[in-house]
């Protein structure tokens, strides 16, 4: 294998595995509660979204991987490391960067290039939540995703708010789920396709889908950095309900009333509070990228 010019740092196994405990604990304490309800049988309109429409099992956001230029110094085991992507070498457990595929050096570079694209479009803070209002405008109640909960308004004034401002989701994964009576309303028709010309920081979405891109990479990713991504996505989720029709005041979570003048400037303040959040982790996400990118063609 081919030096990369880049010195690994050697941790010994007490530090690791302090690294690896303390990343266990934090993340059981968002673990554990999924993990009771779903025992028990129990939905949560806020929270399961995080586990479900995200598709990375709990077991492995769990998991501890330190990601590149690190060794993991291993005393006294012959088991061997359980993540692929990863080589035992005579120090140590490393990332082995020559064994990335093509396709797999294909997907860094799309993710890679996606963010950069955000990283220098203008962040846009005019949408207002509405996109949750838009998957639910002109259904029958029979067919409202979360319909075990209320909906603070009527079908009629539900859409009538919903005409009453323009739509302008600029989220592809936010307007696919938009009703089809809804979709012509908005401003824009995002495409999977186009999604690098339309993904913006301002969006919610596009924020919480740092922990998809994270998670994407993994277990190449170091694992603080996929559970920094998980924590935002999960206050982001929160004031993405708030923000939506349905009442879950039952639950705790107070809504944000985007119908009034007050609602849509406390939803503002929130994009812009998580768009400064999601800065530092998207350009870990880049680096991380590069860092792939250049390994693996170093090491060929």
């Amino acid at each position: 294998m081919l030096t990369t010019g880049i010195t690994p740092n050697l941790l010994s196994e007490p530090e690791w595995q302090e690294r690896k405990a303390a990343h266990e604990a934090r993340v059981q304490a968002w673990l554990h509660p999924h993990q009771r309800r779903a025992a028990q049988g129990e939905k949560h309109p806020v929270y399961d979204f995080l586990f479900s429409y995200y598709a990375f099992r709990p077991a492995w956001l769990l998991r501890w991987h330190p990601g590149p230029d690190i060794v993991l110094a291993r005393a006294g085991t012959e088991e061997p490391w359980p993540f692929a992507g990863y080589v035992a070498t005579a120090d140590g457990v490393s990332v082995d960067l020559s064994a990335l595929s093509d396709k797999r050096r294909d997907s860094v570079r799309w993710i890679r290039d996606l963010l950069a694209a955000m990283k220098e479009r203008p962040p846009f803070f005019g949408c207002f939540g509405l996109h949750e209002w838009a998957m639910v405008y002109q259904q029958t109640p029979e067919e409202v995703r979360h319909n075990e909960w209320p909906l603070r308004f009527a079908p009629a004034e539900l859409a009538q708010i919903v005409e009453a401002q323009p739509l302008c989701c600029t989220h592809f994964d936010a307007f696919r789920f938009f009703t089809p009576s809804a979709r012509p309303l908005n401003r824009l028709q995002p495409e999977r396709s186009t999604a690098p010309q339309h993904e913006q920081r301002g969006c919610l979405h596009a924020n919480m889908d740092l922990y998809k891109w994270a998670f994407k990479l993994a277990p190449l990713t170091p694992s603080e950095l996929v559970a920094d991504c998980f924590e935002l996505a999960r206050d982001i989720r929160e004031i993405d309900m708030r923000a939506s029709p349905y009442d879950l005041r039952a639950l705790g979570f107070e809504p944000i009333a985007i119908e009034t003048t007050t609602g849509r400037a406390e939803y503002e303040q929130h994009q812009r509070s998580f768009t400064q959040r999601g800065e530092p982790l998207r350009e870990r996400l880049i680096g991380l990228c590069d860092r792939l990118l250049a390994g693996s063609t170093a090491t060929r």
